[in-house]
């Protein structure tokens, strides 16, 4: 769930990024596969595998320390180059879950709110690990074409899930 400015960001500065499933244990397997140290979530679980093998906040804050310290910038400085895109995110409460994939009308109105969006944002549907909740969130540019976008899709996730 990782902001699209970010994506963005590491794009232009030309180091490499990968979206995992949502999940500590995803993000660890894909780094595994790659090869690589440093990923994370937007909830604040930061994996760096040079140092830990799990996530851990205090290794990531100190991390950020070091940062700071050998670039002399302070975190807003660091942190100048990122505008995060505003992100709407619902969650709508279902009696089971279902697959979100078979379900014609939801995929409709996920491939609607693409291509409105037209590569300037985007639509992540996912079932709750942990809650009877289909999460449905939607980033772009736009705070009011998001909110209009995921009120739109979670409608149709409540009539799909009655």
């Amino acid at each position: 769930m990782t902001n699209l400015a970010l994506e963005h960001a590491l794009a232009k500065a030309d180091i490499d990024f990968m979206r995992a499933k949502v999940g500590d244990r995803y993000v660890l397997e894909l780094l595994n596969e790659q090869g690589w140290q440093l990923g994370g979530e937007n909830s604040g679980h930061i994996l760096c595998l040079d140092k830990h093998s799990s996530g851990d906040g205090i290794i990531a804050a100190l991390q950020v320390l070091h940062a700071l310290r050998a670039s002399n910038k302070t975190l807003a400085q660091l942190g100048a180059g990122v505008t995060l895109y505003p992100q709407v995110l619902i969650n709508v409460t279902v009696k089971q879950q279902f697959d979100l994939g078979k379900n014609a009308a939801l995929q409709a109105a996920v491939k609607s709110a693409e291509t409105e969006l037209d590569g300037s944002g985007r639509v992540l549907l996912r079932a709750s690990g942990t809650e009877p909740k289909i999460r449905v969130m939607v980033e772009g540019s736009s705070h009011k074409q998001v909110q209009s976008l995921a009120e739109k899709i979670a409608e149709v996730v409540k009539k799909a899930a009655s």
